[in-house]
């Protein structure tokens, strides 16, 4: 099972269940406009993403949920968030949710950031703490867990 237990799992599931209950009739009319404005919340939120990635991979660290990492990563798009990648999860359910005119997706939208937050980032943040004590807390002091 903890195979499954993934970010972008639930993601997808997020995601499946918004355009499969826009699909039923409880969705909305998007406007034109408004399918421009989701696919740019999706690319932005992707590029976030591949930026902490790649911050992870330079600084040789996993990026796998549930190991433990190796090195705290403060630059990049660390500078802004402790979670840009949980971060992008939540923008790209959004996205995904106004792309389909669900409502049920954007309902679930905070329902994620829980998830995210219980599964993942409070474990994370407990052996970041353990592991790099004084270097953490003065990061965590100055950046934001979300924006």
């Amino acid at each position: 099972m903890k195979y499954f237990d993934l970010p972008p799992i639930w993601l997808m599931g997020f995601a499946a269940l918004a355009w499969a209950t826009a699909r039923l009739g409880f969705g909305f009319a998007v406007p034109h406009w408004g399918h421009w404005a989701a696919g740019g919340i999706i690319v932005v939120s992707v590029g976030v993403m591949a930026a902490a990635v790649v911050a992870m991979l330079r600084h040789k660290t996993t990026v796998i949920p549930h190991q433990q990492p190796s090195t705290l990563v403060k630059t990049g798009v660390f500078r802004l968030s402790r979670n840009p990648i949980y971060l992008a999860d939540v923008f790209t359910l959004a996205g995904v949710s106004i792309l389909c005119g669900s409502w049920t997706g954007l309902v679930l939208v905070p329902v994620l950031v829980v998830v995210l937050q219980k599964r993942f980032i409070e474990d994370e943040e407990k052996w970041l703490r353990a592991r790099f004590e004084e270097e953490f807390v003065a990061w965590s002091g100055n950046t934001r867990r979300w924006l």
